[in-house]
């Protein structure tokens, strides 16, 4: 386990250090400046504009990104398309007009920008369906667009596509029937339809029956075809990456759901075939992790499985340019979602396989080649950052890259290019994310100013890092976020991070933004306890069948750490908050920890263990976390089950549910709230009966934030504050 040093400090039998860059302020640095800026509201978050993925010319010369904006009044949103010179630091961008609808959008070899649009096609006859397919224009330094010309022009709707290297095919997925030997049929997805009525029929061999949000629709799954491109245009019929739908066949989405996309294909670099991932859909499918890389060379025969041996998660394959190398990602264990991804690499000619970072105690999520394929650059959780790191694929070497001076925070969509130079994301608590760029592996300049203005406009934080001795004497991380500047006591918000493994670190949300809270003259506490990532994998693997234990006990110490360290803090008035697991905890400290809290906000939190195994959808993860199904293993079950410890309950509750949830049902939040009801306890229940574990819609957001704001003020308001045991 990490152990700590003992460090003195102003208090009794808690040892707590502040590193030296601790203080992490996010000014306002609007061009104009602004005499006592607000804080910021949630409708400034609803409507913060967003950046898209960026994509690269092959030359690395030129980057086009893309600008979500939301109507402040509508809340409508809109996109804008831009191109960036990446030669020169004083480039302007141009607006660049695809005449209509366009996302995903790639630079082929041969420079034209590629992108999905369900625009009408161009001989499309009056009242004829529109469906979503592969566009592509030509662009001019200037901004000008010629064309732009529809690529695809196929039965279903395409999701995804990529251009093979040099430019003369193209890979594209979507929904498509396993027997369909093309990309869409007449009739696909209704054998789970007999009629008369408009009921769904599923037996026990198919695997899902519901998947995060969305009912499953039997024989149609995520299939990628290939295709041939003569002027710009797919012709033929294609050839399906899964082969036949024979005896041998492989059956199963990719990308995998619900969250794998694009990154999980890539063309081989001479464009002979595809790598792709896939996890077999069969009854097995709900317990299993076994995610394998398969090799296809798109002529019809069944794909190869290069990682058959591996039971566990094989992923994002990444092929070098110069064809020699296979790079991808592995864990090691079977069933166990957040189990390390050490990068394997493969030699493509003799199959000889090794793990490149073995040695290396960190969980990569992203990994790309340098255009000379001399390096992997890829992305990793370290402590509360996730920076970028350069892997020698000769011997294995990692090197942290310091691009930001100090402060990596969350760097992502890393896209290497020519000459050492690297354009990547980076976002933090006190910002969204901003494109930036670095040339041999130096100091990254900002090369977007999209936020930074409407940021500027706000009232400053500042984040301060701690760390203290949790529980078993392991060193736990810790995060606090306030008003700059603030005058006066400010009441405490403990907020509980999701996963379990998983983190609250230094990056920006749409959702649980703490920038947000701490505008409303709170401290937000966030801390990262055992179970969390980026801490190595066995202080990861350390909250395994100990839901309740060691986390409960670095929340308690944690917080009474951050309140030992900011005085301005007022320990006095206290509300917790957490989604998901940090629900689950919202449900266990009511029964556990029950004199504690002003008030409670849980959101899709776990309040039954039983009941949740029986209709969660993802059965690998409560069997790892809990050592079995509740059959096997009921008594781990219910060691750590809210349920058993409602008679304590007192502290007033908001509990928050989305009816599309399948990971943690809706039922769960009824549940809890009825028992709430049931001991008297004020509460409150919100429901949306359009989102799922997590809240995407403008208008639900704001909603969201709105009734979360007056439940925190209603029991932290200075005259409000009264404690549920009278504390």
């Amino acid at each position: 386990m990490i152990k700590t040093l003992k460090l003195t400090a102003s208090f009794a039998a808690l040892a707590v250090s502040v590193p030296a860059v601790a203080h992490h302020h996010t000014e306002g640095d609007s061009e104009e400046p602004v005499a006592e800026p607000a804080p910021m509201s949630a409708l400034d978050l609803v409507a913060m504009p967003r950046l898209g993925t960026p994509a690269v010319t092959a030359d690395g010369k030129y980057a086009v990104y893309s600008i979500t904006q939301t109507d402040r009044e509508t809340l409508a949103r809109s996109t804008i398309h831009y191109l960036r010179d990446l030669r020169s630091a004083d480039a302007l961008p141009v607006v660049i007009d695809l005449r209509g609808d366009a996302n995903s959008l790639s630079f082929g070899a041969d420079d034209w920008l590629y992108f999905l649009s369900d625009r009408p096609s161009n001989d499309a006859e009056e009242g004829a369906n529109i469906s979503t397919q592969v566009w592509r224009a030509a662009l001019e330094v200037d901004g000008n667009v010629a064309g732009p010309m529809q690529v695809t022009d196929l039965p279903a709707d395409v999701q995804g596509f990529h251009i093979s290297p040099d430019g003369s095919k193209i890979a594209v997925f979507g929904d498509v029937g396993r027997d369909c030997a093309q990309f869409g049929c007449d009739g696909d997805g209704t054998a789970h339809l007999p009629g008369p009525g408009t009921g769904r029929i599923y037996d026990a061999k198919g695997g899902f029956y519901r998947h995060w949000d969305q009912w499953e629709t039997p024989g149609s799954y995520s299939r990628v075809f290939g295709f041939n491109l003569v002027d710009g245009v797919a012709t033929g019929d294609g050839y399906a990456a899964d082969g036949p739908n024979d005896e041998n066949a492989l059956i199963g989405d990719t990308p995998t759901k619900p969250f794998g996309g694009g990154e999980e294909i890539a063309w081989s670099a001479d464009g002979s075939g595809i790598y792709f991932a896939a996890r077999q859909s069969n009854a097995e499918e709900p317990l299993s992790t076994n995610v394998d890389i398969y090799w296809s060379a798109l002529d019809g025969d069944t794909p190869k499985n290069l990682t058959s041996a591996n039971l566990a998660t094989d992923t994002l394959p990444a092929p070098s340019p110069d064809g020699k190398w296979l790079a991808y990602l592995a864990m090691e264990r079977p069933t166990y979602e957040a189990d390390r991804l050490v990068i394997q690499l493969r030699n493509i000619k003799t199959g000889e396989t090794r793990a490149l970072t073995k040695g290396f105690d960190r969980s990569f999520g992203s990994l790309a080649w340098t255009p000379d394929s001399r390096w992997i650059i890829a992305s990793a959780q370290d402590v509360l950052d996730t920076p970028a790191f350069k892997i020698d694929p000769q011997n294995g070497k990692v090197e942290r890259l310091d691009l930001m001076a100090g402060y990596e925070a969350h760097i992502g969509n890393l896209t290497p290019i020519a000459g050492n130079g690297l354009l990547f994301t980076r976002d933090s608590i006190g910002g969204p994310a901003e494109l930036f760029l670095t040339k041999d592996w130096s100091q990254a300049i900002p090369i977007t100013n999209i936020t930074r203005p409407t940021i500027g406009k706000r009232a400053g934080i500042v984040t301060t890092r701690f760390n203290f001795e949790g529980a078993e004497g392991d060193t736990v991380w810790g995060q606090i976020t306030k008003l700059d500047g603030f005058e006066g006591e400010m009441p405490a918000i403990l907020y509980v991070h999701g996963g379990p493994q998983g983190s609250f670190n230094d990056g920006w949300s749409s959702r649980w933004n703490p920038r947000v809270l701490a505008s409303q003259g709170y401290a937000v506490i966030s801390v990262d306890f055992h179970g969390s990532t980026g801490y190595g994998q066995e202080f990861t693997d350390s909250i395994n069948q100990d839901w309740g234990g060691k986390p409960l006990e670095d929340l308690q110490k944690g917080l009474a750490a951050a309140l030992a360290l900011d005085t301005q803090i007022d320990g006095e008035r206290t509300c917790a908050m957490g989604a998901s697991y940090g629900g689950y905890m919202m449900n266990w400290i009511a029964g556990k920890w029950a004199d504690r809290f002003d008030c409670l906000i849980q959101h899709d939190g776990l309040f039954d263990m039983r009941s949740f195994y029986y209709s969660t959808e993802e059965l690998w993860f409560p069997r790892w976390d809990f050592g079995g199904s509740y059959v096997e293993n009921p008594d781990a079950y219910e060691k750590w089950n809210p349920v058993n410890h409602v008679s304590n309950w007192k502290t007033p509750m908001l509990v928050i549910t989305g009816e599309k949830d399948y990971r943690v049902p809706y039922s769960q939040g009824l549940q809890s709230f009825t028992a709430l009801q049931e001991q008297g306890v004020d509460a409150q229940l919100l429901v949306f009966p359009d989102e799922n574990h997590w809240v995407l819609k403008p208008k639900n957001s704001l909603q969201w934030h709105n009734t979360v704001f007056d439940w925190l003020g209603k029991y932290l308001a200075e005259e409000s504050a009264k404690g549920p045991a009278g504390k």
